[in-house]
């Protein structure tokens, strides 16, 4: 059966499913551009700041945040770097509280990704029903064989395709949207592992009383 064919078979609830499935598709786009666009720079990224801040050299370490702001990662660490004659616990927090605010972009969409998960099958089963009255309308007992079954074969056609239609969004849907997922939280680890070695670099910085001089050496 040809896509056109099957469209009209399924009635009316497949416009919600189309709209659905092409707002799932171009979100999920959106996605994998952002998770590839992060994915293969940051460790680089972060190692090298890392070094760098380790051996002393913030101007360097700083320099580097800087041509990287894209990443989420960057821009935690500059929120805690930049800060002037900052002490440990002060650290911590921007630290933290920068990784707070860089959560929504990194779960960005998940909630509309829900939403179609939810809806789609609902949707689908909208379909089925519609579909049975529709072959109910259409049954009559004494034209077996006649005019009227095409109707009953309609609907059927109907209740079957919006539902296998609403299944297909969202079991696509659902599979992104878990994949999505665990690169959040494989993210939020990463971040956390990483921003606890920054912080104990900055510690002990601070403890041998480089820590106020820190951000007046790259003024």
């Amino acid at each position: 059966m040809e896509i056109t064919n099957l469209f009209k078979a399924g009635g009316v609830v497949m416009w919600p499913l189309l709209f659905f499935s092409v707002l799932g598709i171009a979100l999920i786009l959106e996605r994998i551009t952002f998770w590839i666009g992060i994915s293969g720079r940051q460790n680089r990224v972060v190692k090298q700041v890392l070094n760098a801040y380790r051996q002393g050299d913030v101007v360097t370490s700083l320099n580097i945040l800087h041509k990287n702001t894209d990443l989420p990662i960057a821009r935690i660490f500059l929120a805690a770097l930049e800060l002037e004659e900052a002490n440990p616990e002060e650290f911590r927090l921007a630290l933290e509280s920068e990784a707070q605010a860089e959560i929504p972009l990194l779960k960005r969409f998940q909630n509309i990704f829900d939403t179609i998960i939810g809806l789609a099958p609902l949707l689908g089963l909208l379909g089925t029903v519609l579909g049975l009255i529709t072959s109910f309308a259409s049954l009559d007992i004494g034209d077996v064989g006649g005019t009227k079954t095409a109707g009953v074969t309609s609907g059927i056609s109907e209740a079957l395709v919006s539902t296998a239609s609403g299944l297909v969004v969202a079991i696509i849907t659902l599979f992104f949207a878990n994949s999505f997922r665990g690169l959040y939280l494989r993210q939020i680890a990463w971040i956390q592992e990483y921003g606890g070695q920054l912080e104990l670099l900055y510690r002990r910085h601070y403890e041998r009383g480089e820590g106020d001089k820190s951000y007046a050496s790259t003024r």
